[in-house]
């Protein structure tokens, strides 16, 4: 195995072929979430579609900073390659692979032990409390692989090959579908046979990608007889993983204050919601491709001296990103009343959806500006700077910016035009930052 470099051709190619298996690989990992809520919405009912909604904002939340650690590891992954330190890539992904696995741990034991106590602070309702507890419970048990797959698939993406984790992903989504029709279809099993169905394939997709590092034809590959942690290369992934990771709880906490808000308008409008942050995905996925690439291409550039090339990225993902995500936000908008069919029979959950997308999916182009800033300084490994306009934009300007709606008309429009109004917010903020920072600089 070899893995192509970022550094050479034409940037429109090189950009297009790396996010396009980026995009494939999202499409295919959200898939998971996807099934498991169609199966959930069809075979179970509102209620137990409510509790998987309940349960998601924590998971993310409770992964959040390993999600930092990704960006981290992507970062420096890229960088070292670009500048051909073959030595430091090897100790980078040594010692990522041990943080996987630790990490992981962690995580399995806090998210079992304290699920009830999460959800109750979240405000989720009695009625589908024991439920959300089961399948939050059971889904903490595979956040070895979970995390394992974030940190590796990075470091692989990072090397310029986006094309294996998305087979990887395939691999998973396959055995997800699988999983979820024999474990409620068939077994008759409640919200727990999802969650098994989950883990089941991201166990199987961090499997891929560890041993595609161990078979890895490089000086850098993968050696589990040379376990070790070395300081070093951890430092420098913190540097630009811990902010990213704090940026990443941070939002997902102001998510789970948005919740609980949700909450309070009751269970048709937690069903509404959990049902749009699927369908939101179709338009979210595109845009964290880019700003994966983004990354991805800027370290590497960056690693071997090559501003150019950045400079023209830039300018593609910012204009091109921006007219096809605006161009799909409006036709989804459009089509709305007819694809909501697919996740709920629930007409009153359809009509609250509706209502929510045609808000947020006309704007959704602002988000495309954001990521593509904000991955450029990562990129060039400056984490700092995207934390605190995005903490600021999407915890402290959207908390207060709902609050408010709410307090004056309480309903699912009030929240749902917190999130454009966030995501100008930071567009302003980040435009001045990179800004300042390029002069100073």
């Amino acid at each position: 195995m070899k893995s192509a470099g970022l550094t050479e051709g034409n940037v429109a190619k090189s950009l297009v072929l790396f996010a396009l298996p980026l995009l494939g690989s999202s499409l295919i990992q959200q898939l998971y979430s996807t099934v498991d809520l169609v199966f959930v919405g069809q075979f179970l009912g509102t209620e137990a579609s409510a509790a998987v909604g309940a349960s998601s904002l924590i998971i993310t939340c409770l992964v959040g900073f390993f999600t930092g650690m990704a960006v981290g590891t992507s970062v420096f992954t890229a960088q070292y390659f670009g500048a051909k330190q073959w030595d430091s890539l090897h100790r980078l992904i040594q010692t990522m692979f041990l943080v996987g696995i630790g990490g992981g741990l962690i995580l399995m034991f806090l998210g079992i032990g304290g699920a009830e106590l999460f959800l109750t602070a979240m405000g989720t309702p009695q009625d589908i409390m024991p439920q959300a507890v089961l399948y939050l419970r059971v889904y903490m048990v595979g956040m070895v692989p979970v995390v394992m797959y974030n940190l590796l698939s990075g470091v692989i993406r990072a090397l310029g090959d986006s094309r294996n984790p998305m087979i990887f992903q395939c691999v998973g989504g396959v055995l997800n579908i699988v999983g979820d029709y024999v474990c409620i279809a068939v077994l008759g099993m409640d919200v727990e046979g999802t969650a098994v169905a989950t883990v089941i394939s991201q166990a199987v997709a961090a499997c891929c990608a560890t041993v595609y590092l161990i078979w890895l034809r490089a000086p850098y590959a993968l050696r589990l007889s040379q376990p070790g942690l070395h300081i070093r290369e951890l430092s420098n992934v913190l540097r630009v993983g811990v902010p990213a990771g704090i940026q990443s709880i941070v939002i997902t906490f102001s998510n789970i204050l948005i919740q609980s808000q949700i909450n309070t308008l009751g269970v048709t409008s937690i069903a509404a919601f959990t049902v749009y942050f699927r369908t939101e995905m179709i338009l979210y996925l595109p845009i964290l491709a880019i700003g994966q690439a983004v990354v991805s291409f800027v370290g590497q550039n960056y690693g071997a001296g090559k501003p150019e090339r950045i400079r023209q990225s830039n300018q593609i993902c910012i204009l091109g990103g921006s007219l096809v995500v605006f161009a799909a936000g409006v036709l989804l908008m459009l089509a709305a009343p007819v694809y909501l069919h697919i996740f709920t029979k629930d007409a009153a959950v359809i009509a609250e959806t509706a209502d929510i997308i045609r808000i947020t999916f006309p704007l959704y182009f602002l988000y495309v500006i954001l990521e593509v800033l904000s991955g450029n300084l990562r990129g060039y490994g400056k984490a700092v700077a995207p934390m605190i306009v995005t903490v600021v934009s999407f915890c402290g300007f959207r908390i207060v910016f709902m609050l408010a709606a709410m307090s004056l008309h309480p309903s699912v429009q009030s929240v749902a035009f917190s999130y454009p109004a966030s995501w100008a917010m930071a567009v302003i903020l980040m435009t001045v930052t990179m800004r300042y920072l390029k002069r100073r600089n």
